[in-house]
C-alpha cells in the first residue's frame, strides 16, 4: 500500500521561499494566505552564529486528528495517506483547526478550510508537489514510504535518522526533516517509518 510522504533536508534549505511561492501559484492560494510557513531559528552569538531555515506545512499525519473531529467528513486521508479538505462538504466549523497540534490549517476567503494537500492533483497523475519540483537545492524529496527506491526513502535512508515537529502529539506526521542543527526544536519520532 502506497503511504506519501515528504522530506525537508533543513541543511539544504537556502529560506528563499522558492517553495511558498509555487504553492501559492499551483494552489491558487490567496495573496494573504499560505499553505507553507518558514521558520528562522538564529543560534549562537556574534561573530559566531548560526541560521537554520525549516518549512512547515500540513504534516499529512498517519493518526491525523482532524479527522476524528470534522462533522462534514470534508477532512478525509486518501488510500495513499494523504490528508485533504473536500472543499464542497467544509462548512467552516474550524474543529480541524482547533485539533490540529500543527497550526497548519486556515480559513479561505471562501469560508472553507484550506492546508497542504501534497498536490494531491499533481501526485494523481505521477508529478510531484509544486514545492518539491521549484526547490533549487533539492532539499525536499516525496514518494511513497514504503518503496525502497522512491526519493524521499532514498533521502532518509541516506541522511539517517529524521526528525519530526512536535513527536509527544503522536500524529506520526508525515512530513520529516532531515540534518538539522544542534539547536532545533525538533526531535526524533515515537516510532520508525
Amino acid at each position: 500500500m502506497t503511504a506519501y510522504a515528504m522530506s525537508i533536508d533543513v541543511d539544504r534549505c537556502l529560506g528563499c521561499q522558492a517553495c511558498i511561492v509555487a504553492c501559492a501559484t499551483e494552489n491558487e492560494v490567496a495573496d494573504d494566505q499560505y499553505r507553507l510557513r518558514l521558520v528562522t531559528t538564529v543560534a549562537g552569538g556574534f561573530p559566531d552564529l548560526s541560521t537554520e531555515f525549516r518549512m512547515e506545512q500540513c504534516f499529512h499525519c498517519a493518526d491525523a486528528p482532524c479527522l476524528d473531529v470534522c462533522p462534514t467528513g470534508a477532512t478525509y486521508k486518501t488510500s495513499d495517506g494523504i490528508v485533504t479538505v473536500d472543499r464542497a462538504k467544509c462548512i467552516g466549523c474550524k474543529a480541524c483547526m482547533a485539533a490540529c497540534p500543527y497550526g497548519m490549517r486556515f480559513m479561505s476567503e471562501d469560508g472553507w478550510v484550506d492546508k497542504c494537500t501534497f498536490c494531491e492533483h499533481r501526485v494523481s497523475t505521477g508529478r510531484v508537489p509544486a514545492c518539491v519540483e521549484t526547490c533549487p537545492t533539492s532539499a525536499r524529496a516525496f514518494g511513497d514510504l514504503d518503496d525502497p527506491l522512491s526519493d524521499v526513502r532514498l533521502a532518509l535512508d541516506a541522511a539517517g535518522a529524521p526528525l519530526v515537529l512536535n513527536p509527544s502529539a503522536r500524529t506520526r506526521p508525515r512530513v520529516l526533516y532531515l540534518n538539522t542543527g544542534p539547536d532545533t526544536e525538533l526531535e526524533p519520532p515515537e516510532e520508525a517509518f
